[in-house]
C-alpha cells in the first residue's frame, strides 16, 4: 500500500491527560514524535489514528550537578544536545537523526544509537526513568530520575526498542556524561573488506581508548573510521601512535587525519543519514564482525549501500529494493533487521528473537491491542 493511500485521522494531545483520553477513546492509535523514521510513524491502515505528540516537549529538569536530565519525551534532541553544550555536557551515544526532528521519545521507541554506543553504550544505557501511558489509558512510572535508582520492575529498558507497541512515552529521564574537550579522527584506507576487520577487530582489542569505530565499504576501498576524544595537546601524539599501529600491523592503503579544525566527515553523515544513496529502505541490523564477512558480499552484490557502526556491531543498510527481497536474505542469514524509512506497516524483517515473549507482555500492557498488532 503506498503511504499516499493511506487517510489517516490525526490528533494532536498537548498534556499526558490528554493521551490518556486519546487511548480510552480509541481502537488503534500510532504515536509519532517528530516523523524522521518515516515507516515506523506512517499508518499502513486506514484504521489507526495518529497521536501526534510534537507538543509533548520541553526539559522539565536538569541538574548538571548530578548529570541527568528529566524531559518529556517528545523534545526534539538537538534542543537537548543545546542545552547540555552549554554545560560541557552530552548524550555520548550519539542519537541519531537530530537534525531531522528526531525526538527523545522515538530514539528510544526505535532503540537508536550513534556511532558513541561502540565506547559508552546504547540508548538503554543511559535511560533511567519513563512515564508512558499504557494501553488502559493509565499512567506508569518506571525508573527514577538519579543514576542509583533500580527499584521495581525496569520498564524503563522495556521501551527501549518496543516502537510504541507496549505503552505511548510521555516523560524520560537519562544520565548524562562530560563532553571531550576536543576530538580527532582518522580513516585508514583498505584494498579489501577483510583487511579493514582485520584492523577493527585488532583495535577493538588494542589499549587505545577509541570513541568510535565504524566500517565504510565503498566501491573504490574499504574505510575504516576511528574516533579520540580528549584533551586538544594529547589528541596528536594519539593520533601519531595509532597510525603507527595500523601502519605496522595492517598496512593500509592510505591513513588520513582529521581534527577540529577539519572534523571528520563521516560522524556528520552518521547523525544525519546523508550516505544514502537517495530512496529504498533504511534499516538497522545488530551483526557482529564476524557475521560482517558473510553479509556484505551479500549487500553489495544488491548494490545496497552501507555502514558498519559500534565496532562492527550494527550495520546501517540502504536497500535498492523491497522489503518483500530483504526479509529472504535476512533470514537466511539468521538475521533481524528495523525498517526506520520505507513503506509502513513491516518494521521488521528477517528473524525477530524473543517474539513470544514480547506479545505476552504486549498483552499484559495493552490488552486491546491499541499500539499495533503484537509482534
Amino acid at each position: 500500500m503506498s503511504t499516499e493511500s493511506i487517510q489517516a485521522t490525526q490528533i494532536s494531545v498537548q498534556t499526558v491527560d490528554e493521551i490518556s483520553d486519546a487511548v480510552r477513546g480509541h481502537l488503534r492509535l500510532l504515536a509519532r514524535g517528530g516523523g524522521s523514521k518515516p515507516a515506523l510513524s506512517t499508518p499502513s491502515d486506514d484504521g489507526a489514528t495518529v497521536l501526534d505528540l510534537s507538543q509533548i516537549r520541553g526539559v522539565q529538569v536538569y541538574d548538571p550537578g548530578e548529570f541527568t536530565f528529566t524531559a518529556l519525551a517528545g523534545t526534539p534532541l538537538h534542543e537537548v544536545a543545546t542545552m547540555l553544550a552549554e554545560r560541557g555536557q552530552y548524550l555520548p551515544f550519539d542519537p541519531p537523526l537530530a537534525g531531522a526532528g528526531a525526538t527523545l521519545g522515538g530514539t528510544i521507541a526505535a532503540g537508536l544509537s550513534g556511532p558513541g554506543r561502540y565506547r559508552y553504550g546504547g540508548v538503554r544505557d543511559f535511560l533511567i526513568g519513563i512515564r508512558f501511558v499504557n494501553g488502559r489509558g493509565d499512567v506508569v512510572r518506571g525508573g527514577g530520575n538519579v543514576v542509583k535508582n533500580a527499584a521495581g520492575f525496569d520498564f524503563s529498558k522495556l521501551m527501549v526498542g518496543s516502537l510504541g507497541r507496549l505503552g505511548i512515552l510521555t516523560e524520560v529521564t537519562f544520565k548524562v556524561f562530560p563532553a571531550p574537550a576536543a576530538t580527532a579522527s582518522l580513516a585508514a584506507h583498505f584494498a579489501d573488506l577483510n583487511s579493514a576487520l582485520d584492523a577493527l577487530v585488532g583495535l577493538s582489542h588494542s589499549k587505545f581508548d577509541l570513541d568510535a569505530l565504524d566500517l565504510v565499504p565503498s566501491a573504490e576501498d574499504v574505510a575504516l573510521w576511528v574516533r579520540l576524544g580528549g584533551l586538544a595537546l594529547a589528541l596528536p601524539q594519539r593520533l601519531e601512535r595509532l597510525t603507527a599501529l595500523l601502519n605496522a600491523q595492517n598496512h593500509p592503503r592510505q591513513i588520513e587525519r582529521f581534527g577540529e579544525d577539519a572534523p571528520a566527515p563521516h560522524w556528520s553523515e552518521m547523525d544525519a543519514m546523508t550516505w544514502r544513496s537517495g530512496g529504498g529502505l533504511l534499516v538497522k541490523i545488530p551483526v557482529t564482525p564476524k557475521r560482517v564477512r558473510q553479509l556484505d558480499p551479500l549487500l553489495a552484490d544488491a548494490g545496497a549501500v552501507r555502514r558498519y557502526s559500534s565496532g562492527g556491531n550494527t550495520a546501517w543498510i540502504n536497500w535498492p529494493g523491497s522489503a518483500d527481497e530483504f526479509d529472504p536474505l535476512l533470514s537466511q542469514q539468521k538475521l533481524a533487521g528495523l525498517v526506520l524509512d520505507g513503506p509502513p506497516g513491516r518494521p521488521w524483517l528477517g528473524r525477530l528473537s524473543g517474539r513470544a515473549m514480547l506479545q505476552r507482555i504486549a498483552a499484559t500492557l495493552d490488552p486491546e491491542g491499541k499500539f499495533g498488532i503484537g509482534y
